[in-house]
């Protein structure tokens, strides 16, 4: 990670301190910043200690954020028309050319299928990419090689050096000023990935900084990663799983996580992308304020709740309902579950795992990880432990709430979410148990057994204070548990 200065210059971040510096580092995606740093100490560090950053403009601040909804009111809006130019550009010793500029002009289309069509129905109509156009091929000044190089026995792309050289082989004609970010699209592999963010070089002379994508051919030849990178030029972060590792890409909940898995495909445009989990539309403001619902850490009551489909643009209910922990000293600290419905149908989410509410833990970095009650979680987030429906009950690690997937009518989930009440027995405790009065336990048999599909998990005290959360079927709880 690092700060990129006008003059082309970077300064080394360590990753840790500059999210934590910023509280929620993504906010700040495509903006100028102020970084404070704190004075030198006698030891030397290629990356200083970094003490804050903030943003150096005043347009698209943050909301205030407070204890009561945490980081759920951190937003970077982006809204109307954004409009993309692809450049094609090619090595010097590639010659090439995947696909034709008609291919890449018809990407921004309306259609189904189409990115056009497909950032209107994430957006719920808040943008559209009218007036995006195609450009080239244009032949890079250098071969493959001159832009990525080994290091370490890993190979590792220059982007900065294939956004300058790409964006100044584009004749005088093509704007590259006016649209709000640059797809480029390579006819040669880069080092395995493809790109996304915001790149700054010189241009013509002048300065220019765009939000900016790097596509290799398997990337532009499938819609679902071009739509990934596309995000990351949005401003958007990774989604992830809950299995602990460091693979990034095993939700299939997400486009911003896995692309590929629970897919639908396309004759012409390869893998379609599937939606954004709904912290990341709130996170560009996309989601009305109206079809929010923030439930405090310390609210008492009990709440039906009709939670929609997150893919209905026209809902009237509920679309993200947020649960809020404990209030931390920083208000970023604060951990919150979002909850969304999904359903399988449509022509980009046809083919998701099944139809559920879909939990994410949203921390300080601005990644949602979804929620898997599986022992140990599975390697993706495709299966029942992270589905949510009708007949289960989830605990949050606080045991502050508790959510019951009631039921399911034609467009969503009614859910119930309450606290987490202890009922006092009215007969002596019996030996080896604590008394009722004052347990969090949930009274009944093991559930461990029981079968996968609505099945109940684990539901001991130590569960209840993992990092998932509780997840048990209605009948597997008794009068412990409300």
């Amino acid at each position: 990670m690092s700060l990129l200065k006008d003059d082309g210059k970077r300064i080394p971040l360590d990753p840790a301190q500059a999210k934590l510096a910023a509280g929620d580092l993504y906010v700040l995606a495509n903006r100028r910043v102020a970084v404070a740093f704190a004075p030198r100490g006698r030891v030397k560090s290629s990356a200083p200690m970094i003490q804050a950053i903030v943003p150096a403009d005043r347009a698209a601040q943050p909301a205030q954020v407070h204890p009561a909804n945490a980081r759920v009111m951190a937003a970077a809006p982006i809204s109307g028309t954004t409009r993309w130019v692809t450049l094609m550009c090619k090595f010097s010793d590639a010659m090439e050319e995947q696909k034709n500029q008609a291919f890449f002009q018809s990407q921004y289309g309306e259609a189904v299928g189409q990115l056009g069509h497909y950032w209107r129905e994430v957006s719920y109509n808040k943008i559209n990419l009218a007036g995006s156009t195609a450009h080239g091929w244009y032949s890079l000044p250098s071969p493959r090689s001159a832009y990525v190089t080994t290091e370490d026995g890993k190979e590792k792309a220059d982007l900065n050096k294939l956004f300058a050289d790409c964006a100044s082989a584009a004749p005088e004609t093509v704007d590259l000023n006016a649209p709000v970010g640059i797809n480029m699209m390579f006819n040669g592999n880069l080092d395995g990935y493809a790109w996304g963010g915001q790149s700054c070089a010189t241009v013509r002379g002048a300065r220019l900084c765009k939000r900016v994508t790097w596509n290799p051919p398997w990337s532009f030849g499938n819609l679902a990663p071009l739509a990934h990178e596309m995000g990351h030029g949005y401003g958007l972060p990774h989604s992830d799983n809950s299995d602990g590792d460091d693979d990034t890409y095993d939700n299939p909940w997400d486009v911003m996580s896995d692309s590929w898995s629970n897919a639908m495909g396309d004759a012409t445009y390869g893998v379609r992308p599937k939606h954004i989990n709904i912290f990341q539309r709130h996170r560009l403001s996309w989601m009305d304020v109206p079809r929010q619902r923030i439930i405090a850490q310390g609210d008492l009551g009990t709440h039906d709740i009709a939670l929609d489909y997150a893919h209905l643009a026209s809902s009237q209910n509920v679309q993200m309902l947020v649960l809020s922990l404990s209030p931390q000293a920083d208000p970023y600290a604060t951990v919150v579950y979002t909850l969304e419905a999904r359903k399988r149908e449509g022509t980009y989410e046809g083919n998701l795992a099944g139809d559920a509410v879909i939990i994410h833990k949203v921390e300080r970095s601005g990644t949602a990880y979804s929620i898997d009650t599986d022992v140990p979680p599975s390697d993706r987030s495709n299966n029942e432990g992270s589905m949510f429906k009708v007949g289960e009950r989830w605990v949050t690690p606080e045991a502050s709430h508790i959510v019951t997937i009631k039921s399911q009518t034609a467009t969503g989930f009614v859910l119930t979410v309450g606290p987490r009440r202890v009922m006092s027995s009215p007969l002596p405790a019996l030996a080896g148990m604590a008394s009722a009065s004052g347990s969090t336990r949930a009274v009944g048999a093991p559930v461990s057994s029981v079968a996968t599909g609505a099945a109940a998990r684990d539901a001991s005290p130590s569960r209840c204070g993992g990092s998932q959360g509780t997840k048990v079927s209605i009948c597997a709880v008794r009068s412990g548990d409300r």
